[in-house]
């Protein structure tokens, strides 16, 4: 929509830089402005509803208009609307909502730390094992592994961590130590001939390869998502979490879920780690904490990393990490009711039930004449557009036809996100079975207008 004088689309293009935007392009076009919620829709100024067919950003588990989020907000602003946790103080929301993480996440995660957001919280997980090992006398011991293609947020050591290349262009990124591994992505990845168990192997021995070539008394940390997210919605090969936990074990590096997506339910299990069997040091957990309603994130992490960090804060004097909002006490106490709600609606085991129907309407458009894979678990889902579907080959540039299926979605009425050229698909996990068999419709529309497109288009 063109941007009208006067109008908040006009002061919009006038004042903002958007995130992960071009700037220019938005200059012409103007944003959509939204205006109100309602369980998985929302509206815009004129009156338009959409699904949100990715909770906003991967992100509000209870929809867009929950009561009791906002009347927890109010009573927390009534009570204390701000205080700090610096210095011995603390208060009752963030006491209860650590409290909470440590009971819902397995028993060896026994210490929270809060922050605002996942960047955040992926930033400070390096701090903090660079602090430990220097604790341990193991200075030598700072390097990351991360993955391709994997999202850990955009301040300047999550953003380095992240294996995506928009995400360090230009920024002088990586600015850590940190090696980047195969994406475990069989569809795009695997080799011709290559079975998923053979992938498998061939990523772990990758792994192990540059854990020795690197020394692995130089490795503080590994860290992933379970089912990557950001990136495109890749779930990883069977038996790639429990192989990759064994090398850690092996060679006494951290390993780090980055669960801001896939945490609280997303796969139909409350933690991906749970969901592909395996148990890290620390779990990075955000976005559906809040239902994205309040910023807030939180690192539940091992008593032996918190032993470490303790000593070492006793024999400095201080832990000189944090954040003026951390531990926030109206983001706490949102928290704590948002995951009340998830406990009391089973909207876990609603993403398991109703996700289950979500992947089976899915699945036929693998037979769609653009759709090359389609992926996913529970209320997550991905389907990759590709030029050829027997060679996989991807279109050329990779993002011109997703984008116009993305834009497509708009004039549908559907909210989903092009990663590249894969459509991800992530609703409230309030979503019934009828609302899914709706987004599935209407992405079906989606789909033939996009192919119509190209074939008007001539893309090949």
């Amino acid at each position: 929509m063109k941007p009208m004088s006067n109008s908040a689309q006009h002061v919009d293009v006038t004042t903002a830089l958007h995130p992960y935007t071009d700037a220019r392009a938005h200059e012409e076009k103007g944003p959509l402005v939204i205006d109100r919620g309602e369980g998985i829709y929302v509206y815009d100024q004129s009156g338009k509803q959409y699904i949100e067919a990715l909770a906003g950003l991967w992100s509000v588990a209870v929809g867009f208009n929950e009561k009791r989020l906002r009347d927890a907000a109010m009573a927390q602003m009534e009570r204390l609307p701000y205080y700090h946790s610096f210095a011995h103080k603390a208060h009752e929301p963030s006491i209860r909502l650590a409290e909470k993480l440590v009971e819902m996440t397995p028993d060896n995660l026994t210490r929270v730390f809060f922050t605002s957001s996942g960047s955040e919280a992926n930033d400070t997980v390096v701090k903090m094992l660079w602090y430990m090992n220097n604790a341990l006398g193991r200075p030598e011991k700072k390097k990351f592994i991360a993955r391709n293609k994997g999202y850990h947020g955009i301040t300047v050591a999550s953003g380095s961590l992240t294996g995506l290349p928009a995400n360090h262009r230009d920024f002088d990124l990586p600015a850590i130590p940190v090696r980047h591994v195969t994406c475990p992505h069989f569809y795009r990845f695997g080799e011709a001939g290559e079975s998923e168990a053979d992938f498998t192997a061939r990523l772990l021995k990758e792994i192990e390869e540059v854990i020795l070539e690197e020394g692995a008394d130089t490795i503080a940390g590994f860290i992933g998502e379970p089912l990557m997210a950001a990136g495109g919605v890749m779930p990883p090969p069977e038996g790639y979490w429990p192989g990759v936990e064994a090398l850690c074990r092996k060679y006494d590096i951290k390993l780090i879920a980055d669960e801001v997506i896939n945490g609280f339910g997303r796969l139909g299990s409350s933690f991906g780690a749970v969901h592909y069997g395996f148990t890290p040091d620390i779990m990075v957990t955000s976005k559906q904490l809040t239902s994205s309603y309040m910023p807030l994130a939180a690192i539940i992490f091992s008593e032996e990393i918190y032993d470490a960090i303790a000593d070492n804060s006793h024999k400095i004097g201080t832990f000189g990490h944090g954040f003026t909002a951390s531990g926030h006490p109206v983001a706490t106490a949102v928290g704590l009711e948002n995951l009340t709600i998830i406990e009391e609606l089973d909207l876990t085991g609603n993403a398991a039930r109703v996700g289950a129907a979500m992947q089976a309407a899915l699945a036929p458009y693998a037979d769609h004449p653009l759709v090359g894979e389609v992926r996913g678990a529970g209320l997550i889902a991905g389907l990759e557009l590709v030029a050829d579907k027997d060679s996989k080959r991807p279109f050329d540039p990779i993002g011109k036809v997703g984008t116009a299926a993305f834009n497509f979605g708009h004039d549908e009425g559907l909210i989903l996100r092009n990663v590249g050229d894969t459509l991800a698909l992530c609703p409230p996990l309030i979503v019934t079975e009828a609302q899914v068999q709706e987004i599935v419709a209407r992405l079906g529309r989606v789909l033939d207008l996009t192919a119509d497109w190209v074939a008007a288009e001539g893309i090949a």
